[in-house]
């Protein structure tokens, strides 16, 4: 019966040298939260409407080493009035090494923002909560579905 390798090992002692991914940083570079009608924005009555946005930016630092910003806007208005606004740039600073340019553009399109999403999630919720209104729960993002989409743009446009 062969030995079967579940280390990692490559049979001579060294381990298998693939693709690596290592979070070195996670921070908030900006936020800011604005509530422009308070105190008067507490006693309106009506149904609030929510706008996301979102936005990232990828730069490389040094070879193998980028920062990934993810942008996250929220205003809620009732009626006419802005209630709130808050942004936040989440930022993370990502060791990569090993990946082709095309899984490069992937990680740093879809895995990095999913790593610092929960952490501008949380910053969000935080500031709204601060700033006097209920809480907040930024729904998930699937940044799969974004990064495809923003491919097939890319695709029709050069056709």
């Amino acid at each position: 019966m062969a030995d079967e390798n579940t280390n990692g090992a490559n049979g001579n002692g060294t381990a298998d040298q693939g693709p690596q991914l290592q979070v070195q940083k996670i921070y908030v570079k900006d936020a800011s939260f604005e509530a422009p009608t308070a105190p008067h924005i507490f006693q309106e009555q009506g149904q609030q409407r929510i706008e996301l946005n979102l936005n990232q930016k990828a730069q490389q630092l040094a070879p193998s080493v980028y920062e990934i910003v993810l942008t996250v806007t929220v205003t809620c208005k009732v009626g006419e009035k802005t209630a709130f606004l808050v942004e936040v740039q989440q930022a993370g600073i990502f060791g990569l090494q090993g990946f082709d340019p095309q899984q490069l553009d992937l990680v740093i399109g879809t895995y990095c923002p999913n790593i610092i999403f929960p952490y501008a999630r949380h910053a969000i919720s935080s500031l709204i909560e601060q700033g006097g209104f209920p809480p907040f729960l930024l729904q998930p993002i699937n940044f799969e579905q974004i990064y495809a989409e923003q491919l097939r743009r890319k695709q029709q446009a050069a056709a």
